[in-house]
C-alpha cells in the first residue's frame, strides 16, 4: 500500500493539500474522507490505511477489495492553503473543491466517509450529484445540529490560546476534547493530529483562525438540511453517533431512521462528539458497511 501526499489548485487558485492512499483493486469503488470542522486529514490515517489495504470483515473472507482512499484537508486546514477571504470558508466552496479534486483525479463515482462537516458536505455533495456518491457514512451528524453542541464549539473554534510546547497543547487537546473522548490515553499523540510546529519549532493549532469567525456567522443562518438529507434515498446510508453526542441527538437521530427506512445505525458507547473512528464499534461499523458493498465498482473502461 503506497501513500501519495499531493496539491491541488481550487477554482478560485489556491493550493489544496490531500493524501491519496492506493488501493489493492484498482476496479474497486474509492472512498473520500471528509474531516470535521476544525480537523484534517490526518484523523482519517488509521482508517484510510485500513480501507485501503483491503483489512475489514469481507477482505478476512476473500471477498472485499482494497480502496483507494482520498483524505483532503479542507482550505484553511494542514497543509492546504488559508484563504485570505474568510467567507470562503463555507460548506458551498467546501464541497466545489472536493468536486475539483474527484475531477483531477479522475474519479467519477465515489463512497463518502464524512465527520462532523465532513457528513454535512457528503449530504449536499449526494444532492448536487447523486450519481457520484455511491453510498455514506455519516459520523456524529444529520440534517439538524443541537443548539447545545454547536453553542460548545463556538466558544472555542478560532479562540483558543497560543500554547508554548507539546505538553501544553496536549493539555489543551484535553480540555476541548476530553469530556467527549473519555477513552483517550495518549494526549500528546492525540494533539498532534490538529497541531503542528511552527517555524521556530512551537506547536501552533492547524488552521486558520477565522474558520471560526466564519461558522459563527453561518451557525445564526444556516437552514436546516431536512431536505437535502432526503436525497439519500436509494443508496447505502449508515450514520455513527457517540453515545453522549451534543450534536446529534437521538430525537434527530430517530427522525432520520423515519425518512430513510435503509439507514444502518450505530451508537459508539462511551464517546460524545464525534467518534475518532478508531473506537472498536466504529471501525466494525465502517468495516462491515464497506464489506457489505462489494459489489460497488468503478465502471468498466
Amino acid at each position: 500500500m503506497t501513500t501519495d501526499l499531493a496539491y491541488f489548485e481550487s477554482r478560485d487558485g489556491l493550493q489544496l493539500f490531500y493524501r491519496d492512499y492506493a488501493g489493492a483493486d484498482p476496479a474497486a469503488m474509492s472512498v473520500l474522507c471528509l474531516p470535521g470542522l476544525s480537523r484534517n486529514s490526518r484523523d482519517f490515517v488509521s482508517t484510510a490505511q485500513r480501507i485501503s489495504q483491503g483489512a475489514n470483515q469481507g477482505a478476512k473472507q476473500g471477498n472485499s477489495p482494497g480502496r483507494r482512499v482520498l483524505t483532503p484537508d479542507l482550505r484553511g486546514r494542514g497543509f492546504s492553503a488559508w484563504d485570505p477571504d474568510w467567507h470562503n470558508y463555507h460548506p458551498g466552496t467546501y464541497v466545489e473543491d472536493c468536486w475539483r479534486l474527484l475531477e483531477l483525479t479522475q474519479i467519477p463515482r465515489v463512497i463518502v466517509i464524512g465527520t462532523s462537516l465532513g457528513g454535512l458536505m457528503a449530504m449536499i455533495m449526494a444532492a448536487m450529484r447523486p450519481d457520484a456518491i455511491a453510498a455514506v457514512v455519516l459520523n456524529d451528524v444529520g440534517p439538524e445540529l443541537a443548539p447545545e453542541g454547536i453553542e460548545r464549539i463556538k466558544q472555542y473554534v478560532g479562540k483558543l490560546p497560543s500554547v508554548t510546547s507539546w505538553e501544553e497543547a496536549a493539555q489543551q487537546a484535553k480540555l476541548v476534547y476530553g469530556e467527549a473522548l473519555p477513552d483517550v490515553v495518549d494526549w500528546l499523540q492525540y494533539s498532534r493530529l490538529s497541531y503542528r510546529e511552527n517555524e521556530v519549532g512551537r506547536p501552533v493549532l492547524d488552521m486558520d483562525p477565522d474558520i471560526g469567525t466564519a461558522a459563527r456567522h453561518l451557525e445564526a443562518t444556516a437552514p436546516k438540511l431536512w431536505p437535502v438529507f432526503g436525497k439519500l434515498a436509494g443508496r447505502p446510508v449508515m450514520v455513527l453517533r457517540g453515545e453522549n453526542s451534543d450534536i446529534l441527538s437521538q430525537q434527530t437521530l430517530d427522525k432520520m431512521i423515519e425518512m430513510l427506512p435503509q439507514l444502518q445505525t450505530v451508537i459508539v458507547p462511551n464517546c460524545g462528539h464525534p467518534p475518532t473512528l478508531d473506537e472498536p464499534a466504529s471501525v466494525n461499523a465502517i468495516d462491515k458497511f464497506l464489506g457489505a458493498k462489494k459489489r460497488l465498482r468503478n465502471p468498466e473502461p
